[in-house]
């Protein structure tokens, strides 16, 4: 079968690792790199050889070969409107996270990959982790019986070294806020599992960001589930140097169960009725990005599910409407502050 044929729109840290993916992967062909910073172009050629660069979006889509997918690992604000454009243009579209940073542009996305007939893929690379991918079976088998409560804990490390001056990081109309660029991942996984949330109320806290975001850096977010249940969600990037942990406690009818390390990496506790933990396979190591770490580095499974799903083999494991559900569910909490 033919390569499905990648554009990649954003070439920092995270759209250079599409890239490189994209690049290695069997059925795939990198034929474009975009971004608006002409510097990048002497590395991205040396990485890349033969791959044509293009200063913009518009660039590319005017004068660049011929792709089936346009990758969107731009800065959040960015990524309702480039990746309706794609979508405009006869491209399917992969969306780093988050989708957009408000429900009706992530609608926009929806009712244009509708009206054109295209696929749009979040980025949620989380559901790839084993721990994850085993609670989403535990839960799905009813093994839990009824869930009680929910914990998930997110405290990591952002502080001068990621919020540089000049960077997007920190605004709120490039970035959005914590729970959009740090933490979308466990809103995901917590709507991936658990379904939505309702009867919230939330306190946000600024400890040590006053000088460098123009949003918190700390909250505390409580509600109930609709399925049953209630919960909480701490979340902080005002942890000192380095990241501290990414976890999710379940108390349930039929047991107990957590899944922590920095990045929900592992099943630190399980004890439930007449069931034995399996032997999972390891987790994917963190993203590294230079003096600071982000998730599980399992984008490969992302590209799989693209090159799968448009060659009419799979179905896209986080569509549109999940990638809207999760920027609505964050939106709701937002509007508490």
């Amino acid at each position: 079968m033919m390569d499905v044929r990648f554009v990649i729109c954003g070439v920092g840290h995270i759209g250079r690792r599409h890239a490189a993916l994209v690049a290695a992967h069997a059925g795939a062909e990198l034929v474009a790199l975009v971004d608006i910073r002409p510097e990048l172009a002497p590395a991205l050629a040396a990485d890349f050889p033969g791959v044509p660069f293009f200063a913009s979006l518009d660039d590319y889509l005017s004068h660049g070969p011929a792709a089936d997918v346009l990758t969107v690992a731009t800065p959040n604000g960015l990524h309702a409107s480039q990746a309706i454009r794609g979508l405009r243009a006869g491209l399917h579209v992969v969306v780093e996270k988050p989708l957009a940073l408000h429900k009706s542009d992530a609608e926009d996305i929806v009712h244009t990959a509708l009206q054109t007939g295209r696929f749009v893929f979040g980025v949620m690379q989380n559901r790839y982790s084993p721990p994850a991918a085993w609670l989403k079976q535990v839960v799905d088998e009813g093994r839990l019986g009824r869930v009680f409560l929910v914990q998930l804990n997110c405290f990591w490390n952002r502080d001068e070294r990621y919020y540089t001056p000049g960077s997007w990081h920190g605004t709120r109309a490039a970035d959005g806020g914590t729970l959009f660029t740090q933490f979308s991942h466990f809103i995901d996984l917590l709507y991936w599992v658990f379904g939505d949330f309702t009867n919230l109320a939330a306190r946000f806290r600024d400890f040590t960001h006053e000088h460098l975001t123009e949003f918190e850096d700390s909250g505390l977010v409580t509600f109930d589930l609709v399925r049953g249940g209630s919960g909480t969600l701490q979340y902080s990037t005002a942890v000192w140097d380095r990241n501290l942990e990414s976890s999710l406690t379940v108390v349930a009818e039929r047991g107990s169960l957590r899944l922590g390390g920095q990045y929900m990496d592992k099943v630190e506790y399980c004890h439930l009725q007449n069931y034995e933990l399996p032997q999972l396979p390891p987790t994917n190591p963190a993203n590294q990005y230079g003096p600071y770490q982000g998730s599980a580095a399992n984008h490969v499974h992302v590209i799989d599910n693209v090159v799968e799903t448009i060659r009419q083999r799979g179905v896209a494991t986080t569509n549109a409407l999940e990638g809207l559900k999760v920027v609505e569910m964050i939106e709701r909490i937002y509007a508490l502050r």
